[in-house]
């Protein structure tokens, strides 16, 4: 039977979960009688992404959701609901960003696509136990994605959104940078933390720095989407018009 964490772990989740369920909630009030289809796709998308995360921590709060992983003659205790949460959001979050920007399925479905590889590969090095060694390969595979991924979200991505107006590019710009800010703090707290075998924080402080980066990401992103309603009419008007 499952067990719920203790101690620093609970107060983290226990957050988490509840700052997520407060996002899905303000979110939905938000997009509350929308009728432009255009702009519903942001609110949808918006939604699920805090709506997700939620269920995720709260299994995690509850116990289910981690395993435990003998590493080097030690247990390692591994939060892969935290994966299979990123493994939706994330790729929901880059949707977020190209339709903001107006990009073309190409350009989406290759950030999707690298991001994909990005969390799966992470998923592998944090199940792995030959070692320390073989984590930290595998660890640098999945920066090996991000890299690609930073290099379309700084150049295919954020040329197209420098075609729209000054508004609509600002907002793009505002919050393409803080995705590369949050998720660039991602792997650093991976490898300094338990996962990496590293071990300069405690699981407690990793556990945490993993949901204020979550909630930032997810939660923070929204709010700095969605309260922006003109910049969203401007965006829904600009595809209404190049699909007429």
């Amino acid at each position: 039977m499952a067990q719920p964490a203790s101690g620093l772990e609970t107060i983290s989740l226990g957050i988490g979960t509840l700052g997520m369920a407060l996002g899905t909630i303000a979110f939905i009030a938000m997009g509350s009688g929308e009728t432009n289809e255009r702009k519903q796709e942001f609110y949808i998308v918006t939604i699920f992404i805090a709506a997700i995360a939620a269920v995720s921590y709260f299994s995690m709060f509850m116990g289910y959701g981690v395993i435990d992983v003998a590493v080097g003659g030690e247990s390692l205790k591994i939060y892969w609901a935290r994966y299979a949460d990123w493994l939706f959001t994330t790729p929901l979050l880059l949707l977020d960003l190209g339709l903001l920007a107006g990009a073309d399925r190409n350009t989406i479905a290759t950030l999707i696509g690298l991001d994909v590889g990005m969390i799966l590969t992470g998923l592998v090095g944090a199940l792995a136990t030959e070692g320390a060694a073989m984590r930290i390969a595998w660890w640098g595979i999945s920066c090996g994605f991000f890299v690609a991924l930073l290099y379309f979200l700084v150049s295919s991505l954020s040329q197209q959104a420098a075609r729209k107006s000054g508004e609509v590019a600002a907002l793009f710009s505002t919050l393409r940078n803080l995705v590369i800010v949050l998720w660039t703090a991602y792997p650093i707290v991976w490898i300094i933390g338990t996962e990496g075998t590293i071990g300069l924080i405690p699981l407690g402080v990793e556990t945490a720095a993993f949901m204020v980066l979550d909630l930032s990401a997810k939660v923070g992103f929204g709010f700095i989407l969605l309260r922006s309603r003109n910049v969203l009419d401007q965006v829904s008007a600009s595809a209404g018009a190049t699909a007429d």
